[in-house]
């Protein structure tokens, strides 16, 4: 059996196995009654409800997981990859053109069939547990506006590692690595501005007792913040959330309607704090170092494979490409990605128990921060009890419980 062939459908049958099995490990780790640090969050309607979201987004993940993965192998076995190729190159389109068409048309045949998975989780799941706002009108534009942005941002991509790696040589990983993340940071500056108000309304928040009690907590702290905003969750969802966006003097924070909503001022302040925490931590100038360096080393395997002749046997491929040998790769660095993506969700897991003290230490008020985390977690009806096998593999935040813990502590 081709070696290629082996590595790419055993990883993508383990990741689903893994999935499945974490899953089912979860729903028995499951317990009758609320722990006690949550039961005055969670009174027995709440917790059956979010016991029940837990098990049918589970059961919602195990299909969608099961049916994606039977398609891919099929598609991988049955030559579905070859005769896509063969169908764009009757076009008669130039080599980078073709590529690009190539690509384009995996990706369009990606999200026809996840589409009904998407319908169904907004329309069905999310709004059988009262979490969808989410109007037919505004799921399509979110759509569309996705497709354009994906045919721009990741054409442009694409288009650039083609160039690359066509007519630079050996070292084109190199220039293909400067390239992608001279372009990831710019999108990380000017998302703020032109790309996510596409998606939602950001407006300052207005002048009062919270606006005044989060500038001061900045000030404090020495976190400049170039403006505090509103957005609009409450437009596709209930839940609450806050985030940065930007870096340097773009850095602004965004607080989701949800989330002004359901907490008090203090409790929002400790949200702020735990953020701030990230930045003033080193978190942020970690992960983006890391995420460099990780690219780096993607490039550089990526330029090791892309003309074996093996991995496109794998795939009964008739020509040989470099589009189609980016698209290979990506399959071939499963399991890779698996084990790196556990380290990384094991160090971002660290890095927020030290966020939480850090916004505990700087506000005065872990009381505070731990009566957030019980309304966010009661607001989004989380699992306060998965197995350690789920949170070693899916969670990059510790569980609720975890965490409060860990505050009350004084960790």
């Amino acid at each position: 059996m081709n070696i290629y062939l082996a590595i790419i459908i055993g990883s993508l049958l383990a990741a689903w196995f893994l999935g499945v099995l974490s899953d089912r490990l979860s729903a028995r780790a499951m317990r009758p009654a609320p722990p006690e640090e949550l039961a005055d969050v969670f009174d027995a309607e709440t917790y059956a409800r979010s016991q029940a979201y837990t098990l049918a987004s589970m059961k919602f993940s195990t299909v969608s997981e099961t049916f994606n993965t039977l398609i891919l192998v099929l598609a991988i076995l049955a030559g579905g990859f070859n005769l896509l190729d063969v169908l764009v190159r009757t076009a008669g389109f130039g080599p980078l053109a073709t590529g690009l068409a190539y690509i384009a048309a995996l990706a369009l045949i990606s999200g026809v069939i996840g589409l009904p998975f998407e319908i169904y989780h907004t329309f069905v799941l999310e709004k059988r547990f009262g979490f969808n706002t989410t109007t037919p009108g505004t799921f399509v534009l979110d759509r569309i506006k996705g497709l354009v942005l994906g045919a721009v941002i990741g054409g442009a991509l694409v288009a650039g590692l083609l160039l690359f790696l066509r007519e630079t040589g050996p070292y084109a990983w190199l220039l293909c690595w400067g390239f992608a993340v001279l372009l990831s940071l710019g999108l990380t500056y000017v998302a703020p501005t032109w790309i996510l108000p596409l998606f939602n309304k950001f407006t300052p928040l207005e002048e009062g007792e919270l606006r005044g009690k989060l500038m001061a907590f900045a000030d404090k702290a020495g976190f400049e913040l170039s403006g505090i905003f509103v957005m609009d969750g409450s437009k596709r969802s209930t839940k609450g959330n806050a985030f940065f966006t930007g870096f340097g003097k773009r850095r602004r924070i965004a607080l989701f309607d949800t989330l002004i909503k359901e907490m008090d001022a203090d409790e929002i302040v400790a949200v702020l704090a735990h953020e701030v925490g990230h930045a003033r931590l080193g978190h942020i100038k970690k992960r983006l170092a890391t995420g460099i360096l990780k690219a780096g080393a993607v490039f550089y395997l990526m330029s090791l494979f892309l003309d074996s002749a093996g991995l496109f046997a794998a795939f009964g491929m008739e020509h040989m490409s470099l589009y189609a040998g980016l698209v290979f790769f990506v399959l071939l660095y499963t399991p890779l990605s698996l084990a790196l993506g556990v380290v990384a969700n094991a160090v971002s897991r660290k890095h927020e128990f030290e966020a939480d003290a850090f916004a505990a230490r700087t506000t005065g008020r872990p009381d505070a921060m731990i009566s957030a985390l019980k309304k966010l977690s009661a607001s989004n009806l989380s699992n306060l009890t998965p197995h350690p096998l789920t949170v070693w593999l899916e969670y990059g935040h510790p569980p609720v419980l975890a965490r409060i813990r860990a505050l009350a502590a004084g960790r």
